[in-house]
C-alpha cells in the first residue's frame, strides 16, 4: 500500500520526507499481511518442487529395502490342478492288444525356499541400496534449503517492485507539485517557461517510470504467487529500524570449512562416489560363484499316468552351486561402464566443491560488503535530503535554477531505491551464505521474519 501525497504539502524537505520517508518499506503489517513465515509454510505445502523433492526422497528410501531383499529367504507356493483323460495302449493277458481310457484328476502342491549364502552381487547391491539412500536424504536437504531461497527471493523481489512502484509515484508527485509551483512563478513573472519545460519532461518521464513500475509489481507478486502457491496479499514490510544480524563466523576460512563439513550438497557428492564403487564391486561380482540353500516340500497326486492311481510326498534340502564361466564379455564390459561411472562421480564431486566454494565466496563477501553499503547509503540518504534542502534556498538567492532542484529530487529518488535494494540483497546473501555452508534450518526463516512487521 502506497502512501498518499497529501494536497498541501509544500514543495520543501518536508514534503519530501512526506513522499519518501516511508516508502523505502511499502508493506502494510494490516491484519491481512502475509508474513514470510506464512508464505514459507505454504510454500512447503504448495510448491510443487518442494512436493516433488519430497516424494522423490520417499521413492529413494525404497531401494533399501529392495536391496535387503536380495539377502533374505525367497519363500514360494505353487499348486497345480488338472482333469486327464488318457489313451493308454496294453496288452492283455494273452497278449492281444487293449485300449483304455483312464480319466483322473492330477494335483501337485510345494512350498520351496532359497537362501543366499553368498552373493557378492546382492550384498554390493544392498549397500549401495543405503548409501543412495542417505544420498537422496542430503539432496532432499538441499531442496529444503532452496524453497528457503525461492520464498525469500520472490517475497524480497516482490516488496522491493512494491518500494519502486512508490518512489516512482513519489517522484511523479513531486514533479507535479513542481510543475503546478512553476506555474504560479510564471504567473508572477518570477520563473521562466525553460522551468516550466524542464518540469514537464521530467513529470512525463516518471509517468512512464510509474508504468513500468506497476509491470514489475504484477510480474513479480506473479512470480511469488506461484512459489507460495496462493495469492500474496499484502506483503510485510521491513521494520524502520533495520538492524544486521552479526555474522558468525566473519571470516571466509571458517566457513568453508563448514561448507566442506555440513553441505549437503557436497555430502551427496561424496555418497554418490561411494555408491559408484559400490557399483564397480557389483559388476565385478558377477564372475563370482553364487551358492544358495534350496529346500522344497511338495505333496503330489496322480503326478503322471504312470502313478495315477498313488501319492507321493516329497522332502529336499541341499545346496546349489552356480558358478558363471562366459558370458560373452558381457560382465567385463558392465563393470568397465562402473569404473568409467566412479571416475565421474568422483569428478563431479570436485565440479560441486567448486560450486559451493564460488556459491559460498560470493554470498560472503555481499553479505559483508552489505553492511558497508547500506551504513554509506543511510548517510546518502540524508546528503540528498540536506542538498534539496540547500537547492531549494540557493534557488530562492538566485545562485541555482530549477534543474538543480529537479536533479536532487532525482538523485534522492534513486539512493532511497538503492538503500531498499541494498537491504533486501543483504537478507538474501545472507540466506544464500548459511545455504551454501549447509547450515540453513527452518529457524533461519523465524530469524528473517523478525526484520518484517
Amino acid at each position: 500500500m502506497t502512501t498518499a501525497v497529501k494536497p498541501n504539502c509544500r514543495l520543501n524537505l518536508k514534503t519530501l520526507r512526506c513522499l519518501l520517508g516511508a516508502l523505502v518499506v511499502t508493506g502494510s503489517a494490516g491484519a491481512g499481511a502475509v508474513t514470510f513465515t506464512e508464505a514459507y509454510q505454504a510454500a512447503l505445502k504448495n510448491d510443487p518442487n518442494y512436493r516433488m523433492n519430497f516424494y522423490e526422497n520417499e521413492y529413494a528410501k525404497e531401494n533399501v529395502v529392495i536391496g535387503r531383499a536380495g539377502l533374505l529367504p525367497n519363500v514360494g507356493f505353487n499348486y497345480q490342478a488338472s482333469r486327464n483323460r488318457v489313451d493308454l495302449n496294453g496288452q492283455d493277458f494273452l497278449g492281444r492288444p487293449t485300449l483304455t481310457h483312464p480319466e483322473y484328476i492330477s494335483r501337485a502342491a510345494s512350498v520351496s525356499l532359497r537362501q543366499p549364502l553368498l552373493n557378492l552381487e546382492a550384498i554390493a547391491r544392498y549397500r549401495q541400496s543405503r548409501v543412495q539412500s542417505e544420498a537422496s536424504e542430503a539432496q532432499f536437504r538441499t531442496h529444503g534449503g532452496e524453497v528457503v531461497l525461492r520464498v525469500a527471493g520472490a517475497y524480497l523481489d516482490a516488496l522491493l517492485a512494491s518500494d519502486a512502484l512508490a518512489l516512482a509515484k513519489a517522484q511523479r508527485d513531486m514533479y507535479a507539485e513542481q510543475t503546478k509551483v512553476n506555474g504560479r512563478l510564471f504567473e508572477k513573472g518570477e520563473g521562466t517557461r525553460t522551468d516550466m519545460l524542464e518540469t514537464a519532461a521530467r513529470l512525463d518521464q516518471a509517468e512512464a517510470q510509474v508504468l513500468e513500475a506497476e509491470d514489475a509489481v504484477t510480474t513479480n507478486r506473479n512470480s511469488l504467487a506461484v512459489v507460495i502457491g496462493m495469492e500474496p496479499g499484502t506483503l510485510q514490510a521491513l521494520v524502520p529500524t533495520f538492524r544486521f544480524a552479526p555474522l558468525s563466523p566473519r571470516g571466509f576460512d571458517e566457513w568453508r570449512a563448514i561448507a566442506l563439513a555440513t553441505n549437503p550438497d557436497l555430502q551427496a557428492a561424496q555418497l554418490a562416489v561411494e555408491a559408484a564403487r559400490l557399483e564397480v564391486q557389483k559388476a565385478r561380482a558377477g564372475h563370482a560363484p553364487r551358492i544358495d540353500l534350496v529346500a522344497t516340500y511338495s505333496k503330489n497326486d496322480a503326478e503322471t499316468v504312470n502313478t495315477y492311481t498313488q501319492n507321493s510326498v516329497n522332502r529336499s534340502i541341499g545346496v546349489q552351486v552356480n558358478i558363471p564361466l562366459y558370458a560373452g564379455g558381457q560382465i567385463s564390459a558392465i563393470t568397465r561402464q562402473a569404473v568409467d561411472g566412479y571416475e565421474r562421480a568422483k569428478a563431479d564431486q570436485q565440479a560441486r566443491t567448486d560450486r559451493v566454494t564460488i556459491e559460498l565466496r560470493k554470498a560472503h563477501s555481499l553479505a559483508v560488503s552489505s553492511v558497508a553499503r547500506i551504513e554509506a547509503l543511510n548517510k546518502a540518504v540524508t546528503s540528498a535530503q540536506l542538498l534539496i534542502k540547500a537547492t531549494e534556498q540557493s534557488i530562492k538567492g538566485g545562485v541555482r535554477i530549477n534543474l538543480d532542484l529537479l536533479n536532487a529530487q532525482q538523485q534522492l529518488t534513486s539512493v532511497e531505491r538503492d538503500l531498499a535494494q541494498a537491504r533486501y540483497g543483504y537478507l538474501v546473501a545472507l540466506l544464500r551464505l548459511r545455504a551454501a555452508a549447509g547450515t540453513l534450518a527452518p529457524s533461519d526463516v523465524t530469524e528473517v521474519a523478525a526484520y518484517f512487521r
